[in-house]
């Protein structure tokens, strides 16, 4: 019994913030790190956090989101899409 739960992985989930302006190596830099969360088996809560005057382009969080997971989808899958929770647009993205 011991030996059994030292084997069994917990699911972690870790969380990757974005602004709607974030630059293309950045993005780069974070899907890489998403990868790897992935890779060993943790959830990726992805977040695009809105301040001021951003809330007006919420269209352009929700297409770095979409286009972060296009580019996980070799590895992964979303879990839950693209809403709007407050100031925050929220994706989840499991392992496949």
């Amino acid at each position: 019994e011991k030996e059994a739960k030292k084997k069994q992985h917990t699911v972690n989930v870790k969380e990757l913030r974005f602004r709607p302006n974030t630059d293309d190596h950045d993005l780069e830099f974070k899907t890489r790190h998403a990868r790897e969360f992935l890779e060993s088996g943790d959830k990726v809560k992805a977040t695009v956090q809105f301040r001021g005057r951003d809330m007006l382009y919420t269209e352009k969080g929700e297409l770095l989101l979409l286009q972060l997971a296009k580019s996980l989808e070799d590895v992964a899958k979303i879990e839950t899409k693209p809403n709007m929770e407050g100031r925050r647009m929220i994706m989840m993205i499991t392992p496949k």
